[in-house]
């Protein structure tokens, strides 16, 4: 198991309302779930990105498309996969993550 990744302002908010929950994120999820070697994490963001938008938790989908930019994901390969949910999960949640998935991006395009 690799060291968890370094907090984020999203943990941070809540961390010491629900501890126990953000040591499992940091450790379980990040340290090992998202380590293991059986996918890569590019391929696990695009997973990720596609069950966030199905299940329409654009609250979390915004770090998630941040994090699949930094694993290799590319702006077009995201807007597919929103698009092919759109058959799979319905087209509201597809709108949703679009809007958040674009201003994301545009948002990393600044810095």
């Amino acid at each position: 198991m690799s060291k968890p990744p370094a907090s984020n302002p999203a943990r941070d908010a809540v961390r010491s309302f629900v501890p126990k929950l953000i040591d499992l994120t940091e450790k379980v999820v990040y340290g090992d779930v998202w380590e293991r070697p059986g996918l890569s994490k590019r391929d696990r963001s695009l997973i990720t990105c596609a069950a966030l938008v199905a299940m329409n938790r654009t609250e979390q989908l915004k770090g998630h498309v941040a994090r699949a930019i930094d694993n290799g994901v590319t702006k077009d390969e995201i807007v597919e996969v929103i698009t092919h949910m759109a058959f799979y999960s319905g087209w509201p949640t597809a709108m949703s993550a679009a809007g958040v998935a674009k201003a994301v991006l545009e948002e990393g395009e600044k810095k």
